[in-house]
């Protein structure tokens, strides 16, 4: 449905979706969105209670409560909206074209090099932890975002590249906890809007809309070396060796 939408057209939509978030804060004192934030807090305690008969019913009373919340919101109503007319017009066109044909590239773009698909260590999960293998594994770069969950990486069941591997991890609510071999170097840029940190013996108790930037002496001269960027809303970090 999408693939008409120039980058352009996208970005005024989002821009007027969140023009319209804040106009809601702004004059109608938050609208439905603190009730959604309550929602998803109540959906994570039950989340995590979830093996226990009240904490399924807490949890799918919430789902339910934060999907009315978000549909009442006026951002949510105009990006529905503009989604419905963009199905037609789209739909319209392409009953409207009579013939299809292949562009007729250069020969700079007929002759791309191929290339390979890699199926990621992790897929993006808005609910649930995600924890690497106990057994070893073949080590892919992470570049993940989630809502709902831990994140647990240890390094120490995988063999690096001989070069700087890639942990980026952008979360709501949860805990990431990462292990690293000792002959590990680590760069570690960790952001937080409320939380705490306990990365390689510094302890950071009160992390409160605050940035961290720690790395290892020999960071930028040796290898193996990993460079870990996380982002979290709510929820506490671990790095430490193993």
């Amino acid at each position: 449905m999408f693939k008409r939408l120039t980058t352009d057209y996208f970005n005024w939509i989002l821009i007027i979706g969140v023009i319209l978030l804040i106009f809601e804060i702004a004059f109608f004192f938050g609208g439905s969105i603190i009730p959604a934030l309550f929602s998803a807090l109540f959906m994570y305690i039950g989340w995590k209670n979830f093996h226990k008969l009240w904490g399924k019913i807490v949890f799918w009373i919430a789902l339910v409560s934060m999907v009315f919340s978000v549909l009442n919101l006026l951002a949510v109503r105009f990006l529905i909206i503009a989604a419905i007319i963009i199905f037609i017009i789209n739909y319209s066109k392409s009953k409207s074209e009579a013939t299809q044909f292949d562009p007729i590239l250069p020969d700079a773009e007929k002759n791309r090099e191929s290339i390979l698909k890699v199926n990621p260590l992790f897929d993006h999960k808005l609910f649930d932890d995600q924890i690497t293998e106990d057994v070893a594994y073949q080590w892919k770069d992470v570049n993940i975002h989630g809502a709902f969950g831990d994140r647990i990486i240890d390094l120490s069941n995988t063999v690096l590249p001989n070069d700087t591997a890639v942990i980026s991890i952008r979360h709501v609510i949860g805990n990431i906890e990462i292990y690293v071999p000792y002959e590990v170097e680590v760069s570690i840029h960790h952001s937080s809007v409320f939380g705490k940190a306990h990365i390689l013996g510094k302890h950071h108790l009160k992390l409160m809309n605050k940035s961290i930037h720690y790395q290892t002496a020999n960071y930028d001269t040796a290898y193996p070396r990993v460079k870990i960027i996380t982002s979290l809303f709510s929820g506490d970090i671990e790095v430490k060796r193993i």
